[in-house]
């Protein structure tokens, strides 16, 4: 059974009290219990369809509950769907009363805001634009309260905020009570919107029944919100078998692919590229030497100089990772920058001897990072140099080599945040003698 703080069960029994003690007026409300119903086994339904088919939250109905009904009938809308929602993880009973008091005290509380506004009124009157007023104020208070809980729950000895699948966590003890509130203003805002639409359509002429056909493209943005998801997940996945792979194949410059990636987001972002440009550029350096798997394992590993035939062979990867990733169309010119990272600004680079401006940008920029970290890194062919050393070699060589605004850049962003690259390596790995790199080149950027 996993353990809970004693601190996070006194949190949620507190929150359980809270709600119990706003839904006790409900007798003594005018309810219409057959909107109440159906509100509520409205959510239930929408609630396991969402959370167990595609992941995620959906709050319209709940929304709408705030803008139909008085606040302790509104608190009671989320509780059927948390109490015949099937647990399988431990503790349960405590699972599901945390499930049901959380949404049920923050639709109170976006009830009680709209009801003080008049926005009960403004609907039923349909006041437009007025009636977006109460109705935004009671989504803000919607996500305060949920801010609040969720960073409770946090203080309180969780890691993570809570959810169906994971309500407990990790310690964290300085939860960032703003993050939370400002990461669920927009999603929350666009459900707003959706359950106010039922509430116009609900108290229209047009009846319950219309009010339903909100949730068709709902439901529908869902599905496709989802669907990226599992798509973007399906693509690290992909990334992370790739890594692996030339990781185990090339065991000298274990780690080595994550450390472009993580050079090449510096310089890219030092640059003022957008967020997925700079997306692009890590896909990029991680994969740039993916090609090595079809290089033979005794050249990547081989202690000794290399003959000029080994080493014509060793620069074919470039072409051999362009053939594996062609076909993978998320990688945009992350697919270019893994063919020409190689080439360089005066032309003697390889596969084509491009120059200057024929050298895609993004292959310019992984050239950097590329080259600085086989400079920093121990090989089979050289050993480390600090990090100093490597940029005043970077600097030497651009013009010729390298394109001088990503050697600035990257210089620029080192000197300002430092090099802190992730451990991936294995530390145990022996260090062999270091080889004489080729003249007039970088350490170890030609291999």
């Amino acid at each position: 059974m996993e353990a809970v703080p004693a601190r996070a069960r006194a949190w949620i029994a507190c929150v359980a009290l809270s709600v119990v003690l706003c839904a006790l007026p409900f007798p003594d409300t005018r309810t219409p219990w057959w909107a109440l119903t159906l509100l509520a086994g409205l959510y239930a339904a929408c609630d396991h369809v969402v959370r167990r088919r595609l992941g995620g939250t959906f709050y319209p109905v709940l929304l709408a509950g705030a803008f139909l009904l008085p606040p302790p009938a509104a608190a009671l809308v989320p509780l059927p769907a948390a109490l015949l929602a099937r647990d399988e993880e431990r503790p349960v009973r405590l699972r599901r009363v945390w499930r049901a008091a959380r949404p049920a005290l923050a639709v109170w509380g976006a009830a009680r805001v709209h009801w003080s506004l008049g926005g009960r009124d403004a609907v039923v009157a349909c006041h437009f634009p007025y009636v977006l007023v109460p109705a935004g104020a009671a989504v803000l208070a919607f996500c305060l309260v949920l801010a609040v809980l969720d960073g409770g729950i946090l203080a309180a000895g969780v890691g993570v905020p809570p959810t169906p699948l994971r309500p407990w966590g990790r310690m964290s003890p300085r939860p960032s009570w703003g993050g939370l509130l400002f990461r669920s203003l927009a999603p929350v805002a666009v459900h707003g919107l959706a359950g106010l639409m039922m509430a116009v359509l609900w108290r229209s002429r047009y009846g319950p029944v219309a009010a339903l056909l909100v949730l068709l493209p709902m439901c529908v943005s869902c599905w496709v919100f989802a669907q990226y998801h599992r798509e973007r997940a399906a693509h690290q996945a992909t990334i992370r078998a790739l890594v692996q792979a030339v990781d185990i194949k090339d065991g000298y410059t274990r780690g080595h692919s994550e450390r472009v990636g993580q050079a090449s987001v510096l310089i890219a972002r030092e640059l003022g590229m957008d967020d997925a440009r700079v997306e692009v550029l890590r896909f990029a350096g991680i994969l740039h030497d993916v090609g090595k798997l079809g290089v033979p394992t005794r050249l990547l590993r081989k202690d000794g100089p290399l003959t000029p035939e080994e080493r014509r062979v060793i620069e074919l990867h470039p072409e051999y990772g362009h053939e594996m990733v062609r076909g993978i169309s998320f990688l945009g010119e992350a697919r270019a920058a893994i063919l020409h990272h190689h080439e360089r600004l005066d032309g003697s680079g390889y596969p084509y001897g491009l120059a200057g401006g024929q050298i895609p940008e993004c292959a310019r920029v992984v050239a950097v990072a590329d080259a600085f970290d086989a400079m920093t890194s121990t090989r089979s062919y050289s050993r480390a140099r600090p990090v100093e050393a490597a940029v005043a070699e970077l600097r030497r060589c651009a013009g010729t080599h390298f394109d001088p605004r990503m050697v600035t850049a990257l210089a620029d962003a080192l000197g300002r945040d430092g090099w802190h690259p992730a451990v991936t390596a294995d530390e145990t790995s022996p260090v062999v003698p270091a080889q004489q790199p080729a003249a007039g080149s970088p350490s170890g950027a030609g291999r």
